[in-house]
């Protein structure tokens, strides 16, 4: 994906603050070389962001007269305006090592065992996940393959089969959950439990009077 910025020469919470005022976003680029301070279009920068390749793919970002190879690594937005605050590029080259997450596309859940013969629910746990490549192998997203699945079955991040030279970033030994697979919950006869008649106990006599109580 391509895209353009411009550099940015004034700085300063009320030079960004103009900035936004005239539909601009401030931003960065950083890595290879010195950072630079630059500015992007804000609606054009909004509508990207909607894009799924914009976050996990590598850009080409016209600056002048120069093209240079980046990659999205950060963005602010508004508290509750739909307003982009800031935004960070990194520049990379495709010997550059990186750590990203990218989206997870699934496929041939239905034709699992679990879904096809056991009519299993299958829940997406997990919807992208943190790899670690160099730049020049780095996928838009990642395919997993369901056709698998059987019932009473989860897939962990250890269990991907993941493309040659890529590979999930480990957390310890945290294994977490990427698809879970659960029976249907099946509706539950309900069933009247018989009345039970529980005798009452029988009263204790009441104490005789004594004489002196009689008397009076």
């Amino acid at each position: 994906m391509q895209f353009t910025a411009y550099e940015r020469t004034l700085q300063g919470t009320g030079a960004s603050r103009r900035l936004r005022n005239a539909a601009k976003v401030p931003g960065i680029v950083y890595g290879a070389g010195e950072p630079k301070m630059i500015e992007l279009d804000h609606n054009a920068l909004f509508f990207a962001l909607k894009k799924e390749a914009f976050h996990s793919s590598i850009l080409e970002m016209t600056l002048g007269d120069r093209t240079e190879k980046v990659l999205l690594r950060d963005y602010q937005m508004h508290a509750y305006k739909p307003m982009v605050m800031h935004v960070d590029f990194q520049r990379i080259d495709e010997t550059t090592k990186l750590r990203k997450k990218v989206p997870l596309h699934f496929s041939g859940e239905e034709l699992s065992p679990a879904v096809k013969t056991d009519k299993c629910l299958v829940s997406h746990v997990r919807t992208d996940l943190e790899i670690e490549c160099l730049a020049a192998q780095l996928p838009e997203f990642v395919t997993i393959d369901l056709s698998g699945l059987v019932k009473g079955t989860s897939l962990h991040a250890s269990d991907l089969k993941l493309p040659a030279g890529i590979k999930a970033v480990k957390r310890g030994t945290l294994d977490p959950v990427i698809v879970a697979v659960t029976l249907p919950k099946a509706e539950e006869e309900v069933v009247a439990a018989p009345t039970v008649v529980v005798p009452a106990e029988k009263g204790k006599a009441k104490p005789k009077k004594d004489e002196k109580q009689n008397k009076k």
